[in-house]
């Protein structure tokens, strides 16, 4: 009986081995800390596009014509601190908290919502042009 039950842990821990090994998310996050980047939702029912330049420190965002700058500080490889450097309002005075969480490619997918908050986060996805 216990061999029986040592070969169903060996057999179950193979199984969980094989398992993750072949799920393993890529996060190569040190290759979208710079560069410039798209990213693409829906606005109203309307797709829209930014465009974006970012390096260690700043990221400059281009929507429908205007440039806005932004300070960055990374936490972390995959995280890091976006607070708008000229905010024209409230909403825009708070900081928002971006998360990589899967790299492929020229692409990644990520988490973002308010500091602090651990409701209401959204995700989207960018993809480096340059």
């Amino acid at each position: 009986m216990e061999k029986q039950v040592s070969f169903m842990m060996y057999v179950s821990v193979l199984i969980f081995g094989l398992f993750t090994k072949c799920t393993q998310i890529e996060r190569k996050c040190i290759d979208f800390q710079q560069g410039t980047f798209e990213f693409e939702t829906f606005l109203n029912g309307e797709l829209a596009k930014t465009t974006f330049v970012r390096n260690d420190s700043i990221e400059i965002d281009f929507f429908r014509g205007k440039s806005d700058t932004a300070s960055i500080r990374w936490i972390n490889n995959c995280e890091y601190i976006v607070k708008k450097l000229h905010p024209t309002n409230r909403k825009e005075e708070k900081a928002l908290h971006m998360k990589i969480l899967t790299t492929k490619g020229n692409t990644y997918t990520f988490e973002y919502g308010l500091v602090g908050q651990t409701k209401d986060k959204q995700i989207g996805t960018v993809k480096k042009i340059n």
